[in-house]
């Protein structure tokens, strides 16, 4: 066998291996739910901090995770509530967010986070749903928290999100930035503390030139004779700079969605006058920043923790 082919081979073994790792974990039931809308997808789970946070015992820092799956149903936030958990006994307070995805069957490939294997799989995303949604539970947050999760600082909010809920995470808090005639634009910056973004689907340029988890950004907006007219609302690399502190995380070895996306997002956010973080792991795929039993989820939990605290 080539070189080449051997190397190919024990890179696609290392990235099933680490994908298997990160799904092994039995889920974890939250402390309360809440919904934010009628429809069942429009829910929050949260989980309390499992550890004190300050020798006075007081208010932890919340951490909004937006969970990934290329925007495609079959993927909810089922398979973060680990990760969900982790940060908790981290002594975060956490919101995990559900909201509406794609379901329609269409021709897609990749693997569990990108979607179906081969033939025909769900659709990435719905507009303007899945949209409406993110932006409904951020601005319903706070209420909630204080209901709901209330040894939650919600003045110290950092959001993080993986994959495509790491594009979620980076347009949520670009909402300020929107066109005009958005009807998610707020008209300041979100009260964040920051953006963790892992792996995110950042740059959609890059993204569909890539064609990251078969072509799951132009499903996201509505096909291929939409997406021009909709990326200037969604694409987080055409909303900067936003003023909120930011820091993507990045496996270097990551064959779902390459390094080469964040990239091209923090190249951006540089020409439009703003740092943003890059944090790029050696022999890291896609799924050991979501993975208790990584090395790198104790890293994005430090990246974290760096914003919030």
């Amino acid at each position: 066998m080539p070189d080449d082919a051997v190397a190919r081979a024990a890179a696609e073994a290392r990235a099933a291996a680490e994908e298997e790792s990160a799904f092994s974990h039995p889920a974890v039931d939250p402390d309360a739910t809440a919904a934010y809308g009628d429809d069942p997808d429009q829910v929050i789970d949260f989980y309390a901090p499992r550890v004190a946070v300050s020798p006075g015992g007081g208010l932890a820092p919340l951490v909004v995770v937006l969970h990934g799956g290329a925007w495609r149903a079959p993927y909810d936030r089922r398979h973060v509530t680990p990760f969900a958990d982790f940060l908790a006994r981290r002594g975060f307070a956490v919101a995990n967010v559900e909201y509406r995805r794609g379901g329609v069957s269409v021709p897609a490939q990749g693997t569990a986070a990108g979607g179906a294997a081969g033939g025909a799989g769900p659709v990435a995303g719905r507009w303007p749903e899945t949209f409406d949604d993110v932006a409904a539970a951020m601005d319903a947050l706070p209420a909630l928290v204080r209901e709901f999760l209330p040894q939650a600082d919600p003045r110290r909010m950092v959001v993080t999100g993986h994959s495509a809920g790491g594009h979620l995470a980076l347009w949520a808090a670009a909402r300020h930035l929107l066109p005009a005639d958005a009807a998610w634009r707020i008209d300041r910056p979100a009260p964040l503390r920051g953006v963790v973004a892992l792996a995110p689907i950042a740059d959609f340029t890059v993204a569909d030139k890539l064609d990251v988890c078969g072509g799951a950004c132009r499903q996201l907006l509505g096909g291929a004779e939409a997406f021009t007219a909709r990326v200037p609302y969604a694409d987080p690399a055409l909303l900067l700079p936003t003023g909120i502190a930011t820091t993507l995380v990045q496996g270097r070895t990551d064959t779902v969605v390459p390094e080469a996306v964040a990239e091209a997002y923090a190249d951006a956010a540089a020409k439009a006058g703003e740092v943003v973080g890059l944090t790029l792991l050696e022999d890291v795929g896609h799924f050991p920043l979501i993975d208790p039993a990584a090395d790198a989820c104790a890293v994005v939990a430090e990246e974290i923790a760096q914003l919030a605290w």
